[in-house]
């Protein structure tokens, strides 16, 4: 990745802006479908062809290919939708001038009557601005297809200052819950280490070794939920304070998971519903299709599956079945849960409900854990690797800035990590392993 080659990695956004307008007008459902694989095929581009080279920046090639794979999942949808995308009730396409998070709920509530004014009227014409809106609502937020989507309470004041001061709030809170968190993380001896540790320790009794595992990934999973509220809060104050967006349109993303009673209940409601969409459009409906509800559940929770380990493969790790595995498996307990209750005729709630969430993500999903922390031990091995590299001057004789220079940094390749490590292992063979613990050759 280079100043050069920067710009190609953003060419998905021309068809995928155009269709996003497109999709506002009457009659262009066959120009919307021929515009499609031009999307598909520079999001796949964008995401594996190019990539970042320096490892302290690996992370970016995940970031890429999730943006890419959620405009290729909005492109299909905006490409199959006959009769176009509409705000809530707006009764033709394109014809309501206000915002669509003011289409959305009790048209007389203030709130409301606040998300309607357009603060960037005089610079932005409207078709542009619905354009824009369309293309970044992930939760549909008074789109037609975000009906039904479930959106938690906000508990925060709806005037700009107030509402200013406890999202601040609520952003430090999280990112020093983060912080703490992955301070903690790296005291445990070999989690996240370069040498790939892991959350089991085999010379731990029985009831230790899972005990000490549970709570790794549960601080992984608290982490997780810290990082993503800390990440909102962050875009909620640029939005609001200076996009002038209003409050409203920035409800809370997340529901508490911690108190979900069913796993229906932490799927479908208190975790994030971002990528809802996103994963129906892959998995859901085409599963509907073939096996009815069934089908629906456990196609979305496999395109879950999949899309996360999709975007990690950007990153240059090898394919693990574990993780769509693990989604997959969601789906079939959500099924369960369904049964339960035609059997038996309650649904699954209260203490019992609580224990069998904490069960089914907190011992059922450390396999996810233990997945996430290796892939977070290979980041690490990386930049490990890279500096090493630094020290001794060079690759076979070439030294890392000329072998990072802007002819070599842009290669179309999948797995350049791989291939350093292997260019590292033939020109230092005698070479002490660099991921061992008591090697002194690198200082992180």
């Amino acid at each position: 990745m280079t100043w050069q080659t920067a710009p190609f990695t953003l060419l998905q956004c021309i068809p995928f802006s155009v269709m996003s307008y497109l999709v506002q007008r009457p009659d262009t459902h066959l120009i919307r479908l021929l515009v499609l694989p031009t999307l598909i095929t520079a999001a796949l581009h964008s995401s594996y062809g190019y990539v970042w080279i320096e490892p302290k920046y690996n992370v970016y090639n995940w970031g890429v290919a999730s943006y890419s794979f959620v405009l290729m999942g909005k492109g299909i949808d905006l490409a199959l939708a006959k009769t176009g995308r509409r705000k809530q009730r707006e009764a033709v396409s394109g014809t309501m001038s206000i915002p669509a998070i003011a289409a959305k709920g009790n048209s007389d509530s203030p709130q409301v009557a606040s998300a309607s004014d357009r603060q960037l009227t005089s610079l932005i014409p409207l078709w542009l601005q619905d354009a824009l809106e369309l293309m970044f609502s992930l939760r549909g937020l008074g789109w037609d297809f975000g009906e039904g989507v479930y959106t938690p309470p906000t508990t925060r004041p709806q005037e700009r200052k107030p509402f200013l001061r406890a999202t601040l709030s609520s952003f430090l809170v999280a990112f020093l819950l983060l912080d703490i968190i992955d301070s903690a993380l790296k005291l445990v001896p070999g989690v996240g280490d370069p040498s790939g540790g892991s959350i089991f320790f085999p010379d731990l009794p029985f009831p230790t070794r899972y005990l000490v595992s549970t709570t790794i990934h549960v601080l992984t999973g608290a982490a997780l939920v810290a990082g993503f509220r800390m990440v909102y809060e962050l875009m909620t104050l640029v939005a609001v304070a200076v996009l002038g967006h209003s409050p409203s349109a920035w409800p809370p993303v997340m529901d508490n998971p911690w108190a979900s009673q069913s796993l229906h209940e932490f799927w479908a409601k208190r975790w994030h519903q971002l990528f809802r969409q996103t994963f129906l459009v892959f998995g859901g409906i085409p599963g509907r299709k073939i096996g009815g509800d069934v089908g629906l559940v456990l196609g979305t929770f496999l395109a879950s599956g999949l899309f996360h380990e999709c975007t990690i493969l950007a990153m240059g790790c090898k394919w693990d079945s574990r993780v769509p595995l693990f989604f997959l498996l969601q789906g079939g307990s959500v099924i369960g849960e369904r049964i339960w209750k035609k059997v038996t005729g309650r649904r699954v709630d209260g203490l019992l409900g609580r224990l069998w969430v904490y069960f089914d993500i907190m011992i059922l999903g450390q396999p996810l854990g233990l997945c996430f922390i290796l892939f977070c031990a290979r980041w690490l091995a990386d930049i490990e690797l890279f500096l090493f590299l630094q020290s001794t001057r060079g690759i076979g004789g070439v030294s890392v800035e000329e072998w990072l220079s802007p002819h070599g940094s842009a290669q179309p390749v999948l797995s350049s990590s791989l291939q350093l490590k292997d260019s590292l292992h033939r020109s230092h063979q005698h070479t002490p392993c660099l991921c061992s613990r008591d090697t002194t050759t690198v200082n992180l």
